[in-house]
């Protein structure tokens, strides 16, 4: 596991293109590299192979005491070849460390919600804080870094415009 490097794009590309079976992940990813927003940017390899990568961007959360930026863990991508060994598990594992280690201390996913518990992720909702767009609460969850990082009340999440476009 090492951070991106700009030699790095293509595989990247390769990876999400293969990992969700069309170009709309690889693409988002090379537009928020382009727009600065790549906070963390992470790839796995094997046998010298870029096997994995996973991206956290910007997010803003406007609630009760304000706006504050946090950052969204997206997209996580594995070759499907490579998939079902702990290449993604581990990516998101490095991921959050990364992000703690660069001061994140709120971090947010729209995933699937039996799979990101166990990084210690929970719904967004139980906390007060939803996603701008309604209707895919059981899936938006959160994640502290730090104690006490969403300080209570309500929030509301949005991401980095580029989402828009997927």
């Amino acid at each position: 596991m090492h951070p991106e490097r700009p030699a790095d794009r293509d595989a990247v590309f390769a990876v999400q293109r293969a990992a969700f079976g069309r170009d709309d992940e690889a693409r988002l990813v090379d537009r928020l590299r382009e727009a600065g927003a790549a906070r963390i940017s992470l790839v796995a390899e094997r046998g010298g192979e870029l096997v994995g990568h996973v991206l956290f961007s910007p997010v803003r959360v406007r609630g009760d005491g304000g706006e504050r930026e946090a950052v969204g863990l997206a997209p996580v991508a594995v070759l499907p070849a490579h998939q079902r060994a702990g290449i993604g598990d581990a990516l998101v594992r490095a991921g959050l460390e990364a992000c703690r280690a660069a001061g994140h201390d709120l971090v947010f996913v729209l995933g699937h919600p039996s799979y990101y518990p166990r990084f210690g992720f929970e719904r967004a909702d139980a906390r007060g804080l939803a996603w701008e767009h309604a209707g895919h609460e059981e899936a938006f969850l959160v994640l502290e870094l730090a104690p006490r990082a969403w300080s209570g009340g309500r929030g509301v999440v949005s991401y980095h415009p580029e989402f828009e476009k997927v």
